[in-house]
């Protein structure tokens, strides 16, 4: 099976070509556009070269094409990229405008280009659908809720990854399997001991995940991937009053605001260097105090998620970091890690500070948590998902 994953930004097409089945795949090919126009054109020419290089005959070889959307109203999990897809990415786009058009176009562009192939939708969102009421649920009129203001959890794909591969390194092939086949059929059983993972994807986009027995109980981010943790240059958790407040104070209009919190915030706004943690870290070391902030709030906030979510699953096994700043940043693990020995949390220093983004255990051999770097494989995610569900929906 070859199963092409098409990552769709406003103005960018990446794409990757994967074969085999859903448990040996491998990846064949990859390339990518910038300042994308034309998605016919961009899916066209990654075709061509796909061809050129003799990974693929033709389109035709290609049986599959999935899409890591971001958000629906409607939707979740891994579905088929229909027309109730697209008609719900484009009626939640305010909420994520950046990625949400963007996949609408696209899976409509595929369809007319590769009509023969099968197109499947993996929504970021779906991790979550497991997810308690109480945690999904903002204290908001049933109006709100009923028009979509929910806490939706975001980095499904990644978070998913990291479920999976802990509970292989823990031994747990049964919570291994269940997260394995959780959008394709009825979960399976496990252990009558649970499994309790905090996964914390930490990069441009950063979010902390619990998870009990490979299901997601919670995550940092809310109702869109402005939540949560500090981002690059989104602001993360905000009390709701300073908007209003803002905007009478300072004679903003929505659209002001809004610009402020999605592009002018997060690490950006707080540190006022960069938006790239290694660039404000640079800054805090040559004894910028703002940079400093930058980080350290970053690293507070990090561990009210893990210690939220040690505390609603009653202790914790496993303790993951992944993403970009989260594989290779030894730094933002030593102080989450710091002073946490009481919590069973005990890091191994040497190990840690080598550590780079390699797959590794960086706890001393005696810590009761294990803290893994497990390094992000969403497409490879995506790839999986879609092949399964090409495998039960023939």
């Amino acid at each position: 099976m070859k199963i092409l994953v098409a990552n769709l930004g406003s103005t960018s097409f990446k794409y990757r070509l994967f074969e085999g089945d859903a448990e040996g795949l491998v990846s064949a090919a990859k390339g990518g556009f910038e300042r994308v126009t034309d998605y016919a054109d961009c899916i066209r020419t990654a075709i061509a070269d796909m061809q050129r290089q003799g990974h693929i005959q033709d389109a035709t070889s290609i049986d599959a094409v999935g899409f890591k959307t971001v958000l629906g109203f409607q939707m979740t999990g891994c579905v088929a990229a229909d027309e109730r897809v697209v008609d719900d990415l484009r009626k939640s786009a305010a909420l994520a405008p950046a990625h949400n058009p963007a996949y609408a176009e696209g899976i409509e562009q595929f369809a007319a280009v590769m009509p023969h192939a099968k197109l499947v939708a993996l929504y970021e969102t779906a991790f979550y659908q497991w997810a308690i009421p109480a945690s999904r649920h903002y204290a908001v009129p049933q109006s709100w809720y009923d028009i979509g203001v929910r806490r939706n959890g975001f980095h499904g794909a990644s978070h998913k990854f990291i479920a999976e591969r802990s509970a292989q390194l823990l031994g747990r092939q049964d919570v291994a399997e269940r997260v394995k086949f959780l959008y394709h059929g009825d979960p399976l059983p496990v252990e009558s001991k649970p499994l309790r993972v905090v996964s914390c994807h930490l990069g441009g986009s950063s979010s902390v995940t619990g998870i009990l027995n490979g299901r997601a109980i919670d995550s940092s981010m809310g109702l869109s991937p402005q939540s949560g943790l500090p981002q690059n240059n989104r602001v993360g958790d905000l009390d709701s009053m300073a908007v209003t407040y803002v905007m009478k104070a300072l004679s903003l209009s929505p659209e002001q605001v809004e610009e402020q919190l999605t592009t002018q915030s997060g690490l950006l706004g707080l540190s006022g260097v960069s938006n790239d943690v290694r660039d404000i870290r640079d800054k805090a070391q040559a004894g910028n105090a703002s940079a400093q902030l930058a980080i350290d709030t970053l690293i507070y906030s990090i561990r009210s998620y893990i210690g939220s979510y040690y505390l609603q699953m009653g202790g914790l096994d496993a303790l993951v970091f992944t993403g970009g700043i989260g594989e290779n940043a030894d730094y933002i693990r030593s102080r989450v890690c710091e002073g946490l020995d009481e919590l069973g949390i005990t890091l191994d220093r040497a190990a840690n500070a080598e550590n780079h983004g390699q797959e590794a255990c960086v706890s001393v051999s005696g810590s009761r948590v294990k803290v893994y770097v497990i390094p992000a494989n969403e497409e490879l995610v995506v790839a999986r998902e879609t092949a399964r569900f090409v495998q039960t929906h023939p």
